[in-house]
């Protein structure tokens, strides 16, 4: 299956660290070589690099990798294919305009009986499964609220109601944003872990990579990292229980 990858932060961030440990996965110590994508905002904005080719061979995804872009809000994604073809228009993270929000969505599973989702206003591109729910969870948003909702955490709260119908149809572990907000949904495979001072070392699992966080933050930066499988072996990630949420804004847990 996929893989996901998730920041929610305080201060603008860059997740070259961890995007360098993915990229791994993407063909050199993982089997998910059908392309990447990932997206970072900033303000209202939001800047996506994506690409069909594997996550370890990819020219952009080296640009990624040596270029510090900052933000505080990311969802990354590498693909093995199960539904679509390897092509541009099925590279994972999807983003569609909601409320007049840029919202970004990643996928991790496999659905059955997805076609019969009526996406309404919003209509896939691509041949994904994981498109299809996408758009449908969009749909859904926007027929409970025609106006952007002044409780987010209530609405969040449904998008994981929606989740759970889909997790019925199969694998569904999900990352959600609109920039402010980052939702982990976990089916199977989630994992998450907040750094803040103290801050110390950490050493990749899929590359001979260690930072020390010290020499590259402030004492009141807070950070958190969502990840399929945790990306570090010296740190103590958290596991999201199958069928649950974790809901992250500034890098806290809301």
């Amino acid at each position: 299956m996929c893989e996901l990858l998730g920041m929610s932060a305080n201060v603008p961030t860059d997740i070259c660290f961890s995007f360098t440990g993915l990229v791994q996965r993407g063909g050199v110590t993982g089997p998910h070589v059908d392309g990447w994508g990932i997206t970072f905002y900033e303000g209202k904005g939001c800047r996506s690099f994506k690409d069909p080719a594997p996550s370890c061979k990819s020219k952009i995804a080296e640009l990624v990798q040596a270029f510090p872009i900052k933000s505080q809000a990311v969802v990354g994604h590498i693909r093995q294919a199960n539904r679509g073809c390897v092509s541009l228009e099925n590279t994972h993270p999807f983003t569609r305009e909601l409320w007049g929000q840029n919202w970004t969505y990643a996928h991790n599973g496999q659905l059955k009986g997805y076609k019969t989702l009526d996406t309404g206003f919003f209509r896939p591109i691509g041949a994904t499964d994981s498109e299809r729910a996408f758009c449908w969870i969009l749909e859904q948003l926007r027929i409970k609220y025609p106006r952007k909702p002044a409780n987010m955490k209530a609405m969040f709260k449904f998008v994981a109601s929606l989740a759970d119908q889909l997790r019925a149809k199969g694998v569904f572990n999900m990352l959600l944003s609109n920039g402010e907000f980052v939702l982990a949904y976990c089916s199977t495979n989630l994992h998450w872990i907040t750094r803040r001072a103290p801050f110390g070392e950490a050493q990749l699992a899929d590359a001979d990579v260690t930072i020390d966080f010290y020499k590259e933050t402030t004492p009141n930066d807070v950070v958190t990292m969502i990840a399929t499988q945790p990306l570090t072996n010296n740190e103590q990630w958290q596991k999201i229980a199958s069928g649950s949420y974790v809901l992250f804004k500034d890098g806290e847990v809301q």
